[in-house]
């Protein structure tokens, strides 16, 4: 039987055979991504509002912290842009997330449209690997992911803090306010999508070749294996809340909402 040659072609941007609402996820990602990233820099931006002492409190936005800096530095270039700590913190855990695995596949197709979805024609003709630039950058994630630790221990310091209120004879006192509970809740989220992380099961066990010989390094690896199979949903999650913690306290801290004391 003779062979029969189909030419092939290629689909043009956004031109696929399938039936589905493939681009209700790329759109949904572009835009919570986007809400969160337009916010994050504004907050950064402000310089105001990220500290609410009212009542004892004291309430610190996770976008500010730590607070190494309260007025410009001498190498601040002021003359260019307003200082702001928020703008110090905001790249480390920002790069953090952006050379997050799933981060990555998620705005490939979101951002990117590399490709928007499986089968779906994508906007460029060449494929850029992850070994040529910029994609290479890609690699540092594994050293943001420090970073990162040491930002969650700083942050479970201050809804430590957010415990202790000032009384009315100078001394601190525990005590719990919704702002407090914001301020914990925040940090344990950010550890729960952290520790889940691909490098840093790599880092406590996944670079060894028989890990069952280091039974306490495996049973930390399987618990970061554990919050590995959610790493999407506390990616998500503890984005938001963190968005949610900064809105939290720079409300609080203008007076449009109340901070109630539980206890």
């Amino acid at each position: 039987m003779p062979s029969i040659d189909v030419p092939l072609t290629r689909a043009g941007f956004g031109q696929s055979a399938r039936k589905d609402a493939w681009w209700r996820e790329p759109l949904l990602v572009f835009a919570g991504y986007m809400i969160f990233l337009v916010y994050a820099t504004w907050a950064c931006m402000q310089g105001s509002n990220y500290l609410y002492t009212g009542g004892g409190a004291d309430y610190l936005s996770p976008f500010y912290s730590p607070l190494i800096f309260t007025t410009a530095p001498s190498w601040w270039p002021s003359s260019l842009i307003a200082f702001s700590m928020g703008l110090i913190i905001l790249p480390f855990p920002g790069l953090f997330r952006f050379t997050c695995y799933y981060y990555r596949g998620a705005y490939y197709k979101a951002f990117w449209a590399d490709p928007p979805s499986c089968t779906v024609g994508e906007p460029r003709k060449s494929y850029w690997g992850e070994r040529t630039f910029p994609l290479i950058l890609q690699n540092v994630h594994r050293y943001f992911l420090y970073v990162a630790i040491a930002l969650v221990v700083i942050l479970l310091h201050d809804g430590w803090k957010s415990l202790w209120f000032l009384g009315a004879d100078g001394e601190r006192h525990f005590g719990i306010g919704v702002g407090s509970l914001v301020l914990i809740a925040n940090p344990i989220l950010l550890g729960l999508y952290t520790f889940g992380c691909h490098s840093f099961r790599h880092l406590i066990g996944g670079r060894l070749d028989e890990i069952s010989n280091s039974p306490v390094r495996k049973s930390c690896y399987d618990c970061a294996s554990g919050l590995n199979k959610q790493h999407m949903r506390w990616a998500w999650i503890s984005m938001f809340f963190v968005g949610f913690a900064d809105l939290y306290v720079r409300l609080v801290s203008m007076g449009i909402w109340t901070d109630w004391r539980i206890l």
